[in-house]
């Protein structure tokens, strides 16, 4: 009971410390993951990935507040010995009464390290080797004395925390979390690290002082995502149109040049990946896999698959099930929104146009764009539309259909089917001002709603529900046919 007691005392210490830490946007459930970490009465071994720019090291450094035992970050592009150099230094910058002599080779790097962390008086040694899959370099033998450090020494003690980050996430993935040898499920936890929500977004804005409403923090969204990294070249004091023009269009905009670097930093081969990444945005609805093979030219092969789960577990893309068909015809379906926008806009604006958002705002071509753009904002906030619709709780299938009958095309890009008998067939919808259903668009509705029950034979209840961006304008139509309406500020609960 007193141990009890004790745990229970320590955990809301600790918890009271990261509340403190301001400089954290959201981030709740990595930092109560890294809160039982510290807690943990055995060695722990975190792994965190993701997108490049999602704030990965940031999060860890802040987490624990700068205080490592041994802090090592690997460098792109270097050699065994210059990385074994850069080893030392760090040996050297954390404990500079003791003298180790350059090491020759990762086990001996390693014997080092354990022999310092032997001699360290905290409680918790917490060592942090950030960009891990850079260290890796060529036959330099780094993995089989990482594996025997982890097994040999820090899993055997009850006071080492190892953390080690990457976003190169195909060696995070592959070559760490799904390792076939010394290291197979040795990962005791994995954080990857998702971009921000646009609540957390919200409150990103506001503690630099922004006041963007709601409408242009959506904005800012389609084109960025919720990259902590992008949005912290936001100006806050210009609006959201003035800072996509700033950062995509002018001259040396951060967002200019950020396409190939993103994802040639992240994956081996990274011209495999583009080539699906190019595919796919052609393609909104999104494409099997034998189609993306027909496409690009991959081989039907392990190696396409690993390709597609790489992007998938980076967040690039997203897989989903079309409505009331089999796994084997799944859809992959282009979801980062900077890769979306920057194939749509920035890539064609060869001129160097720099006032080309700003000249084309409100044009067809923009308008097409932000209706899709939002239906993306949509399915990365599926759990903010589940809470609105009450069923946060309810066991959920979400998915898109589409049906061809007699030559017409009938779409609906989200459909939750729910276990208490109902599916909700949404529509979402991006504009300026209150939506208006009139009597064509009510045609459409029906019709489509009509079609899906014929086609799919489906018993369950179909509730038509409308997401929005400033709600519907209530008139015969709306209220007739509509069961649930909603509106942008459902998606920042």
């Amino acid at each position: 009971m007193i141990f009890n007691l004790a745990l229970t005392m320590n955990l809301h210490a600790f918890k009271a410390k990261l509340i403190g830490m301001s400089n954290i946007i959201g981030r709740e459930k990595e930092l109560k993951i890294l809160e039982n970490v510290k807690l943990s009465d055995k060695s722990q071994f975190v792994a965190v990935y993701g997108r490049r720019r999602v704030g990965k090291t940031f999060l860890v450094r802040e987490a624990f507040q700068q205080d490592f035992t041994f802090y090592l970050t690997g460098v792109a592009n270097i050699n065994l010995q210059q990385n074994l150099s850069n080893f030392h230094r760090a040996l050297q910058k954390f404990y500079p009464n003791q003298s180790a002599p350059m090491p020759e080779n990762w086990f001996i790097a390693f014997a080092q390290l354990e022999d310092l962390l032997s001699k360290s008086s905290k409680k918790k040694k917490v060592v942090f080797l950030d960009e891990l899959p850079w260290l890796d370099t060529a036959q330099s033998g780094f993995l089989p004395a990482l594996d025997y450090f982890w097994n040999s020494f820090a899993s055997a003690r009850n006071d080492v925390i190892l953390i080690v980050c990457g976003s190169a996430a195909s060696w995070m993935i592959n070559t760490l979390i799904h390792n076939k040898g010394g290291l197979h499920n040795r990962v005791t936890q994995r954080i990857r690290l998702e971009p921000f929500t646009l609540k957390e977004c919200e409150t990103f804005f506001k503690s630099r002082g922004g006041v963007f409403n709601r409408y242009q923090l959506i904005q800012l969204y389609m084109v960025m995502g919720g990259v902590p990294f992008y949005l912290d070249h936001v100006d806050i004091g210009m609006s959201a149109s003035q800072n996509i023009n700033r950062l995509c269009f002018q001259r040396d905009g951060l967002l200019t040049e950020e396409f190939t670097d993103l994802y040639t930093s992240l994956f081996n081969k990274a011209e495999k990946h583009l080539s699906v990444i190019e595919t796919l945005s052609t393609k909104a609805k999104g494409l099997t896999r034998s189609e993306i093979i027909n496409n690009t030219g991959l081989p039907n092969a392990g190696s396409t698959t690993r390709i597609l789960s790489e992007l998938e577990e980076s967040g690039f893309i997203r897989k989903y099930t079309s409505f009331g068909k089999k796994e084997k015809y799944s859809l992959y379906q282009l979801s980062d929104f900077y890769s979306l926008f920057y194939i749509k806009f920035i890539r064609g604006n060869l001129a160097l146009n720099e006032n080309e958002w700003m000249n084309g705002l409100n044009t067809p071509q923009q308008r097409a764009w932000s209706g899709y753009a939002f239906e993306q904002v949509c399915f990365a906030h599926l759990p903010e539309i589940k809470h609105a619709l009450g069923i946060s709780g309810v066991q959920t299938n979400c998915s898109s259909w589409i049906n061809m009958d007699k030559g017409r095309k009938h779409q609906i890009d989200l459909i939750i089917d729910r276990k208490d008998d109902v599916i909700n067939v949404c529509e979402m919808k991006f504009s300026m001002n209150p939506f208006t259903i009139d009597k064509k668009y009510s045609e459409e509705l029906l019709s489509k709603v009509d079609t899906f029950r014929t086609a799919t034979h489906t018993n369950k209840s179909i509730f038509l529900t409308m997401i929005t961006t400033y709600g519907m304008i209530r008139n015969v139509y709306s209220n007739s046919m509509v069961q649930n309406s909603f509106t942008m500020d459902d998606l920042f609960v």
